[in-house]
């Protein structure tokens, strides 16, 4: 990847100042990455070293190993450093298998489904 141009002087600072450091990464489809900003274009597309996408339902959480990732940067919504002196979750938090996540997010997809349905025939029913 290449360096950004003249004309992108405030992109390329303010990213520049983020290099080496460790990130999280809010997607615009609500995925969160994690990993350590190795690289970025003029388009900002960013490549993150030892990326993990941490998956939260609830009071669970895992990270989900990807290694070495590239991200197109008109899918990033928010990067952000993290602080390494401060821990990243709420001690409330569990860590669990990623089948033990994807099965807590199927559950979970499944009752908004049902609730959103519940609405539908409600408001259906509310016919003031």
């Amino acid at each position: 990847m290449s360096w950004a141009g003249p004309e992108d002087i405030y992109l390329s600072t303010s990213l520049a100042s983020y290099l080496d450091k460790k990130l999280l990464v809010l997607l615009r489809d609500g995925r969160k990455l994690l990993g350590i900003f190795r690289s970025f274009d003029q388009f900002a597309n960013a490549v993150l070293e030892g990326a993990c996408e941490r998956v939260i339902v609830g009071d669970l959480y895992c990270d989900i190993p990807l290694g070495l990732y590239v991200i197109r940067g008109e899918n990033v919504v928010l990067i952000g450093e993290l602080d390494l002196d401060k821990e990243e979750l709420p001690s409330h938090m569990t860590c669990v298998s990623p089948a033990e996540i994807r099965r807590a997010k199927k559950a979970e997809r499944e009752s908004s489904e049902l609730k959103g349905m519940m609405k539908r025939r409600m408001d259906f029913l509310d016919m003031d």
